[in-house]
């Protein structure tokens, strides 16, 4: 009996990534394609690769209002739901100042401005690791 061609790549251990890897990105699409759609603002994706293990992207927007917020977290969780993607977790949903949406590869967050601008997480997220810095 000969291994099919999806059996061929179980074992090894450079194509699990690389397929988790994809789904990540297809993921993102769709997070990134409902928070246009909920009309959130500044909407910013970082890639994690290299910077930490919690997941392979952090996406950050704003929404105008708590209940601009609550709405597009809620959005961004049907159609998480929608697409299979149930287990995706929520915090901070009573309050709507900023609402974390955790799928396990991607980590979404939604604040209020004032709220995204006290927190800062692009400029923690986005800057070199300082080994990088270093090796210049």
């Amino acid at each position: 009996m000969r291994p099919s061609a999806g059996d061929a790549d179980k074992g090894d251990p450079q194509a699990e990534p690389a397929r988790s890897r994809a789904g990540s990105e297809a993921l993102l699409s769709v997070v990134l394609e409902v928070l246009d759609d909920a009309k959130a603002e500044n909407v910013v994706s970082i890639d994690l690769k290299g910077k930490s293990s919690i997941g392979d992207f952090m996406v950050i927007a704003s929404g105008r209002s708590q209940r601009h917020v609550g709405a597009t977290a809620d959005q961004v969780l049907r159609k998480l739901k929608d697409q299979g993607h149930g287990r995706a977790s929520a915090e901070g949903m009573p309050h709507c100042d900023w609402v974390l949406i955790d799928t396990g590869n991607i980590i979404v967050h939604i604040f209020r401005p004032e709220v995204r601008d006290f927190y800062n997480l692009e400029k923690m997220w986005s800057l070199d690791r300082p080994n990088e810095l270093m090796a210049i």
